[in-house]
Order: C-alpha cells, then sequence, then structure tokens
C-alpha cells in the first residue's frame, strides 16, 4: 500500500467518525500545547531529578609516625616583581617566550603601581597605562612605550615570541627599573 492510498483512507476513516471543525480544532490545540511545552522546555523540568543518597564509608588515615622525612614542596617564587622576574626567566629558559613577555610587562606594571606613578585599574589596556605613566612620569614613556609594542605584538597580533623579543622585553624593563629608582616615594616625602 502506498503513502498517499493509506492517508486518503485514514482520513476518510476519521472524518466518519469526528467532524471535521472538531479535528481542526483537537489539531490547533495540540499545536498550541506542543509548542508551548517546546518553549518552556527547561523551565517544567527539575532541576535535578532526585538521586537515592549513598552513605559513603569513612576511612581512617593513621597519621604518619614521627620520624617521617617531611613532604617536600617545591619552593615558590617570592611574591612582588622578584618573583615574577623569576617566572619571566625560567620561561624564556623553556622557550616559552610568549609568557616570558607577558610575565615582564607585569613586572614593569608591578614597579610602576609600587612608585605609585600609575594606579593600575582592573579593565586598564596597555595603552591606557602607557599614556597614563607617560602623563605621570614622562622619562618613563620610551621604555614602557617600546614594551608595549612587543606585547601587543606578541599577544594581540598573535605573532610568535622569539628569544629577541624577550631579549628586548628585559632590556626595556631594566631601563624602567632604572627610570624608576630616581622616583620618590610618596610615603617617604610625609617623614
Amino acid at each position: 500500500m502506498s503513502f498517499s492510498r493509506w492517508w486518503t483512507e485514514t482520513t476518510a476513516a476519521l472524518g466518519d467518525r469526528l467532524p471535521l471543525p472538531l479535528a481542526a480544532l483537537l489539531l490547533v490545540l495540540t499545536t498550541v500545547l506542543t509548542a508551548t511545552a517546546w518553549y518552556t522546555f527547561p523551565a517544567w523540568l527539575p532541576r535535578r531529578l532526585p538521586r537515592p543518597r549513598r552513605r559513603r564509608p569513612v576511612r581512617r588515615i593513621a597519621p604518619e609516625p614521627a620520624t617521617a622525612p617531611p613532604a617536600t614542596v617545591p619552593p615558590q617564587p617570592p611574591a612582588g616583581p622578584v618573583g615574577t622576574v623569576v617566572v619571566a626567566d625560567r620561561l624564556a629558559a623553556e622557550g616559552r617566550y610568549d609568557e616570558a613577555v607577558r610575565e615582564r610587562l607585569r613586572v614593569m606594571l608591578h614597579q610602576l603601581t609600587e612608585r605609585q606613578v600609575v594606579r593600575v585599574r582592573p579593565g586598564m589596556t596597555v595603552a591606557e597605562v602607557v599614556t597614563e605613566a607617560t602623563a605621570n612620569h614622562p622619562p618613563a614613556g620610551p621604555p614602557l612605550t617600546a614594551a608595549a609594542v612587543i606585547f601587543s605584538e606578541v599577544w594581540y597580533a598573535q605573532r610568535p615570541a622569539t628569544a629577541d623579543h624577550d631579549h628586548r622585553m628585559r632590556d626595556h624593563a631594566g631601563r624602567l627599573r632604572d627610570l624608576l629608582a630616581t622616583v620618590t616615594h610618596p610615603k617617604d616625602d610625609d617623614r
């Protein structure tokens, strides 16, 4: 039996038992209910189906004997710019120059905030930091601008960093450190 013949016989049998306006109304009602259920699908399902709770056995761990050697913990780099320089040097030694460039810029930003040349706020771009630092301490402009160009080239333009990029960032960070050494800390002026 072909589909067209089956459809004709089925609709004729339905038409004999059910008046056409009632069939149309039921069809529209079914369509509306299906569309509403589809539209509100997540709302009418429970967020999490209930599950039987299992009790997990409590494992008791015997204390270590007093003579056991202490567990070795890898040394953490110190906080602040010195620790970040250590991280940047380690990343550069591993050949991860992209990340080393980022860490060296972080060192520079930390130095700027430590000397209160710039107040770094969340969401600040590198260009905004350079603008504010140059306005507050003009000699810091050239090394910071050069470092920002390298950082933008590597991170925003997604060009792979090389050992030369890391070396230049190291030079710019050193120049900035030397320039900021002459900046007096505002807390020192209050004394």
